[in-house]
């Protein structure tokens, strides 16, 4: 089942027109946009959470030391 047709969607949004009405679909798109950004904000916080979290656990590597093999020591 692939994308509708034109006349389906259509048919879709007379639908849709004649159940919530002229008036309350732009505050149901405000409230659908609205959702959208919040949710994307939130996506953006939690990422720059765990970016800072990143950048301390390389801090955290094991510093390398002088190597002890024979062979380089020779």
């Amino acid at each position: 089942m692939g994308m509708p047709s034109m006349p389906e969607l259509i048919v879709i949004l007379v639908i849709v027109l004649l159940l919530f009405g002229a008036k309350k679909i732009p505050e149901l798109a405000r409230g659908l946009g609205s959702g959208i950004k919040n949710f994307k904000n939130a996506v953006k916080e939690d990422e720059e959470k765990v970016e800072p979290q990143k950048s301390i656990e390389a801090d955290k590597e094991p510093v390398k030391t002088a190597s002890a093999d024979p062979a380089k020591t020779a």
